[in-house]
């Protein structure tokens, strides 16, 4: 079992679960919690972090292949 999970919410963030470090482009961490969400729509005010700016605003369902 993996350390930490990252997960596709159906138009919505990605929900990061577990103990990762997330960094930003100049190599400051971000303050994190065991669980959070990230921006996949582009329209929160609180990047890279979730404020569910995106409800009704984003149509995104992905799916990744399913294994046989």
């Amino acid at each position: 079992m993996a350390d930490a999970k990252i997960q596709t919410m159906d138009r919505g963030p990605l929900i990061v679960r577990g103990d990762v470090e997330l960094v930003d482009a100049e190599g400051n961490t971000f303050e994190t919690k065991k669980q959070f969400a990230l921006c996949r729509c582009g329209l929160s005010q609180n990047k890279p972090f979730c404020d569910g700016t995106h409800s009704g605003n984003f149509d995104d369902c992905a799916r990744a292949e399913k294994v046989l």
